[in-house]
């Protein structure tokens, strides 16, 4: 059983428990430059200015909703250093460097670690090649069953070193091509938890035995519309169960979130978010939670 927050000064198997500290990376010259190369699959050139003052906003939210936030003192060649919940997972025994399948992020983790070992986390292992596992991926639907999408950025290889390392329970779930690396979809592009019994999925490509598991444990759904998938609609950050954040210009899915009893929050996203396309979760990794 994991131990309760008081107690712990880092653990994050969880996407719902209350949200204790999380960290976050302002974006920078490199976000600036990321519309540069066309690897990056930004989709216009970026107004970095706007890019921060919408990050910011975002920063604030979580900083009402009582969250510590640690901003990351660090910058690297890649602009997706700005999304920092794909390069390790903060497992309850300390943390887990991955090995994005994104050749531009392949610095990120050990800039990542670099932090966690100040902060005294402990490295509990690495995933190394030929494996790659990037924490978009994957999820915790309860502390001891961890969900993991076999994607174009996460492969067998990696997915078996990761189970090697987190123990407990891991289930795998295909993803479909859809429209290859350009527009490459995560595990958590389709689905986000927002309380122990509710997800905010996208039907269209959500794997088919990952909405069987959702039925055999009793997790309700709220349906992403097909116009609010592009705008980042199914990426919702759970502070607490039933207090989420999601990005503006989601008016169906924030309405079906308040009608399940849910307390949304927003931010603005168009740049920092859609042009990048990383929502909320993406822009954190859970240092903390419980």
């Amino acid at each position: 059983m994991t131990p309760p927050a008081a107690t712990r000064a880092y653990g994050a198997q969880s996407m719902t428990a209350p949200l204790r500290e999380v960290l976050v990376k302002r974006p920078g010259p490199a976000f600036g430059r990321a519309f540069d190369d066309p690897a990056h699959g930004f989709l216009h050139p970026v107004d970095l200015p706007l890019a921060q003052r919408q990050h910011d906003a975002f920063v604030a939210v979580l900083d009402r909703l009582g969250v510590v936030v640690h901003e990351l003192d660090a910058e690297c060649d890649s602009p997706d250093l700005v999304y920092t919940f794909d390069p390790l997972l903060v497992a309850d025994r300390g943390a887990i460097l991955l090995r994005p399948g994104k050749a531009n992020r392949a610095v990120e983790p050990a800039v990542l670690e670099a932090w966690t070992t100040a902060r005294g986390i402990p490295t509990l292992g690495c995933i190394e090649s030929p494996g790659t596992v990037e924490g978009g991926d994957t999820f915790w639907l309860r502390p001891d069953l961890l969900c993991v999408g076999r994607t174009l950025r996460t492969n067998d290889a990696g997915v078996h070193q990761l189970a090697a390392l987190v123990g407990g329970e891991i289930r795998v779930f295909d993803l479909p091509y859809w429209r290859g690396p350009a527009e490459l979809i995560h595990l958590l592009s389709v689905i986000s938890p927002v309380a122990d019994d509710l997800a905010v999925v996208y039907l269209p490509l959500l794997p088919a035995g990952l909405w069987q598991l959702l039925g055999d444990l009793g997790i309700r759904t709220i349906a992403v519309p097909d116009e609010e998938f592009q705008t980042l609609g199914c990426n919702v950050l759970a502070v607490r169960p039933g207090v989420v954040v999601v990005a503006e210009g989601n008016p169906v899915t924030a309405a079906a979130l308040a009608a399940a009893g849910c307390e949304v929050h927003s931010y603005p996203a168009s740049e920092i978010g859609i042009n990048g396309s990383g929502g909320p979760t993406c822009m954190t990794r859970p240092i903390l939670r419980g």
